[in-house]
């Protein structure tokens, strides 16, 4: 019980820390004294500094936050559900939805369309309802097969083959666009925290909090599905209504993360593993919280990585995730028979 008590104390000293180095790191070197004004309110002289700070890197660090814990929070739902190690946020197509999405408006439309010919959106805010939109009607097709089917191997076959589907429009769309247009297309695609600003972010956090929300009130049912679907029924879990939950929950939150940050990669197939190993335990009581907290650490210290000492410009973000998601998944697969996840 020490271990694991001392496990949620560092994980929570080391998302304070990571969340501090955030603000402070960047392209730009600010005093530690003058973000510590900035944050407080106090009067100074460096409006630039202020800007960076409160406009830029405080919104920033607050999205890697709620992504990292979002994605992280997608992939123990969906390992858990069909009791696969490699199961993630973009293995039932719904990513990959959002996806389609942002490709019909940024390579199609040429970022602006309209809604019923009154509403017109066009830029970021094109590309965050689209992906909402995409992300929607493949999560509505999922949920549809899953009223039809029980064996959640054949749903995760579905899922995987809609993903397919949507990932052969996207490519025919990139085949007939202009390079420019596939050239931003492929910037947006490289995943990013920073897409989220001051005025959206409100938005971008009550969406993240409400997934999360949902998914702690599944603790108990989430328990009872590692011990099986029939011993599940048989303690009063209804097994597909769990199931239509896990699903709609895992789209909210892939949907959010996805429309504002773009696709990221690894954050939540890695980290459910990582807090496991962790944890030594598959109890959801302490592993989802656990998960939250790990999964919020891994996103900020992936966004520090973006950050190249003496360069202006960002590194990718699905350039830096893999580095840190691989070799987990890597140790998971060679120590799988030594390995005790759904016990």
């Amino acid at each position: 019980m020490n271990r694991k008590k001392n496990l949620f104390l560092l994980s929570g000293i080391a998302l304070s820390a990571l969340f501090i180095a955030n603000l402070l790191y960047g392209s730009v070197s600010i005093p530690f004294n003058e973000v510590v004004d900035i944050l407080l309110g106090k009067d100074t002289n460096h409006a630039a500094w202020r800007h960076i700070v409160l406009q830029s890197r405080f919104p920033q660090a607050v999205t890697a936050l709620f992504a990292g814990a979002s994605l992280a929070v997608c992939g123990l739902l969906l390992q858990t559900l069909f009791k696969n190690p490699l199961a993630g946020p973009s293995i039932l197509g719904i990513s990959d939805g959002a996806n389609l999405g942002v490709a019909l408006v940024m390579l199609f439309f040429g970022n602006t369309f309209q809604i019923f010919t009154v509403y017109s959106f066009s830029g970021s805010m094109a590309m965050i309802i689209a992906a909402f939109l995409g992300a929607s009607i493949i999560l509505g097709i999922i949920l549809f097969f899953s009223t039809k089917i029980t064996n959640h191997v054949m749903l995760l076959i579905i899922g995987i083959m809609v993903g397919y589907l949507a990932s052969s429009a996207i490519t025919i769309l990139n085949y007939y666009s202009t390079a420019d247009r596939v050239r931003a297309f492929v910037l947006w695609g490289m995943g990013d925290f920073s897409g989220v600003s001051v005025e959206r972010l409100p938005f971008f956090v009550l969406c993240s909090i409400a997934g999360l929300c949902v998914a702690m009130l599944m603790i108990k049912p989430l328990n009872a599905l590692l011990l099986g679907d029939m011993y599940a029924a048989s303690l009063g879990v209804k097994v597909k209504r769990i199931r239509i939950f896990i699903l709609l929950c895992t789209g909210i939150l892939t949907a959010t993360v996805t429309a504002f940050c773009g696709p990221i990669s690894f954050i939540g197939l890695a980290v459910p593993h990582i807090a496991r190993l962790a944890l030594t335990s598959s109890n959801h009581n302490l592993l989802l919280p656990v998960t939250i907290l790990i999964g919020a650490c891994v996103a900020m210290f992936c966004n520090l990585l973006t950050v190249f000492p003496g360069a202006e410009s960002l590194l990718p973000l699905n350039a830096i995730t893999p580095i840190i998601g691989a070799p987990v998944i890597i140790y998971v697969i060679v120590n799988k028979k030594n390995i005790q996840y759904f016990n």
